[in-house]
């Protein structure tokens, strides 16, 4: 009783001030994730980045000069966390050259480059997601010096980060990349004491353990128990600097071995047994904190597979580009190697295991959740098809799918983000003295967790930011979206980039049809009926508001080689030439 009077107490002082807030959310349902309740008709103040107060809307008397948003039906969420990405990774066909090199087609130090390049459209693009909070489980000495640019960015999430993995097994690919290696082979305990040493000075958040068994040829258990003295010492040398540690280990037996010497957070699920209750009630004594990362497997299955489906949402938020590079197996010139992983994906011996490990890991989340285990929201995105912040949906769902409620759900999508890095008393929930990190929705997430993705307004940092203009489309964006959705035959997603009068030609001048339903019935007709159909782009060039694409189509053993030409006005093409 005392405590709820003085909070209201600290409510009423909080509005006597309200000349001085910049923002109020009036007449807004919250959604409390501690309490697990819905409140509705609520006005939330906020000032220099902090929720200043919360109050019943009918209460709250509003100054002149403030600025207001109409929360009227609308719902707020904390802002959400991805527990764990790679910004070193790009989520594309070429981000993982260990686990398919393609160094012929692309090569690596480009790719790096490109994951730098691309830092500011990703981190927009976690927002337009609604994500504020992204935590980087593994990634380099040169990206825990980029973060400091983004720290005062309105539109940058806050940035977690760890420096390269520490790990006993080092895939040669990542060999000699001076500051942008995302791995340290560590060989002695003095080695895993010396690595936590260097990465002090860049002032990392966390480290992480890639606690790797079985690849120097022994049995998981002798293997992960040779390795231990490594990693206990590394545990130790962090939580002596006062940093907590994370611990990529998949087998029953490595997270076991790493939450007994004092791992903090597992940033994986185990996958190779159903969990025991004496492994659950140590997580919950070690008050150890689980990221599942559900579809990280999946995502590499379906591109080796070739069998790449994605939703209309993430094919309108995802990066244009990597998820187009996710279809160049179609075309990639070594094409022994393609068949091979093909092949290897599809084969009934693989499919088998790879649906063993699902099963396993969606009754292991199960099994945690029930029990109380903490539980973070985390995709493992920049890994092959897990892509940047536009994945996190499909994460979302794959959770529920394991029988986790959706309330279980948005709390590990938001406090439970927070205490990886004790950071609840920041941000988390919606509450007076937080981080005003917030995202607005038009529908109840709680009555169906995918209107996570009905977002109104994002606020980070304290700025409004509406998700549609974070990112502007270019027009080779609006080409590139259009090509990505013909390769997947999506009509719905193909025709999204395209104006409602669209016009037709062939070129010069002459008109075939006009308008997106005639076309819509075209395109419909031949995605059905067309065996093998692959649009791969040779060469584009982008001219101010024109698009020049030389395409090379292949239908059934048919190849056409064309150029498309694509007029863009008011964000939409509104016209295309094809020369045959």
């Amino acid at each position: 009783m005392k405590t709820r009077l003085f909070l209201t107490f600290i409510s009423l002082i909080s509005f006597s001030f309200s000349l001085f807030s910049q923002t109020y959310i009036t007449n807004v349902t919250i959604v409390d994730v501690e309490e697990q309740r819905l409140i509705p008709h609520q006005t939330i103040g906020i000032k220099n980045g902090l929720i200043i107060a919360i109050q019943h809307d009918k209460k709250t008397i509003i100054p002149d000069n403030a600025n207001v948003i109409n929360g009227n039906g609308k719902y707020v969420v904390p802002g959400l966390t991805d527990a764990h990405i790679h910004f070193f990774q790009n989520g594309g066909l070429y981000a993982r050259p260990d686990a398919i090199d393609l160094r012929n087609e692309m090569p690596y130090h480009k790719e790096i480059n490109l994951s730098h390049q691309n830092m500011d459209n990703v981190l927009r693009r976690y927002l337009q997601n609604g994500i504020t909070n992204v935590i980087d489980v593994g990634s380099s000495v040169n990206f825990l010096k980029r973060r400091k640019s983004f720290k005062d960015k309105e539109y940058s999430p806050s940035i977690y980060m760890t420096g390269p993995l520490l790990t006993t097994y080092e895939p040669a690919v990542y060999k000699d990349l001076k500051d942008d290696k995302p791995f340290s082979l560590v060989k002695t305990v003095d080695d895993g004491i010396k690595m936590v040493q260097e990465q002090l000075p860049y002032h990392p958040d966390f480290i992480k353990i890639w606690y790797i068994a079985s690849r120097d040829g022994m049995e998981i258990e002798a293997s992960a128990r040779k390795n231990l003295p490594i990693i206990k010492a590394i545990i130790e040398e962090a939580h002596k600097n006062k940093l907590k540690v994370a611990v990529h280990a998949t087998e029953r037996t490595t997270a076991q071995l790493a939450v007994e010497n004092g791992c903090d957070f597992l940033v994986h699920s185990i996958e190779d047994e159903i969990l025991k209750d004496d492994f659950v009630q140590l997580l919950k004594r070690n008050k150890t904190i689980i990221c599942p990362t559900l579809i990280v497997q999946d995502g590499y299955v379906k591109t080796f597979g070739q069998k790449l489906d994605f939703s209309n949402d993430e094919l309108l938020k995802s990066d244009p580009y990597q998820l187009g590079s996710l279809l160049d197996l179609k075309h990639v010139s070594d094409t022994l190697l393609v068949n091979r992983y093909k092949k290897s994906a599809s084969s009934k011996k693989n499919v088998a295991r790879f649906r063993k490990s699902d099963s396993i890991k969606m009754i292991n989340l199960k099994i945690l959740s029930d029990a109380d285990v903490l539980i973070a929201t985390g995709t493992d995105a920049g890994n092959i098809g897990t892509l940047h912040a536009s994945s996190y949906l499909a994460e979302l769902k794959a959770m529920q799918k394991s029988g986790m409620s959706t309330w279980q759900i948005i709390r590990a999508s938001t406090i439970n983000g927070a205490k990886i890095l004790n950071k609840e008393n920041e941000f988390g929930t919606v509450s007076i003295g937080k981080k005003a990190n917030l995202v607005m929705l038009n529908e109840n997430p709680i009555e169906n967790i995918e209107n996570i993705t009905t977002i109104y307004r994002v606020i980070n940092k304290g700025a409004i930011f509406n998700p549609a203009k974070l990112i502007e489309d270019t027009p080779s964006d609006l080409a590139q979206r259009q090509l990505n959705a013909y390769n997947l035959r999506n009509i719905d997603a193909f025709l999204e980039p395209y104006a409602e009068d669209v016009e037709v030609y062939t070129y010069p001048d002459t008109l075939r049809y006009k308008g997106k339903e005639t076309m819509r019935k075209r395109y419909s007709k031949m995605f059905e009926v067309a065996v093998g159909l692959h649009c791969e782009l040779k060469e584009r060039i982008v001219q101010g508001n024109i698009v020049i694409d030389k395409e090379r189509v292949t239908f059934k053993d048919k190849v056409v080689e064309t150029v498309a030409i694509y007029h863009i006005e008011n964000n939409k093409i509104s016209k295309v030439y094809f020369i045959d």
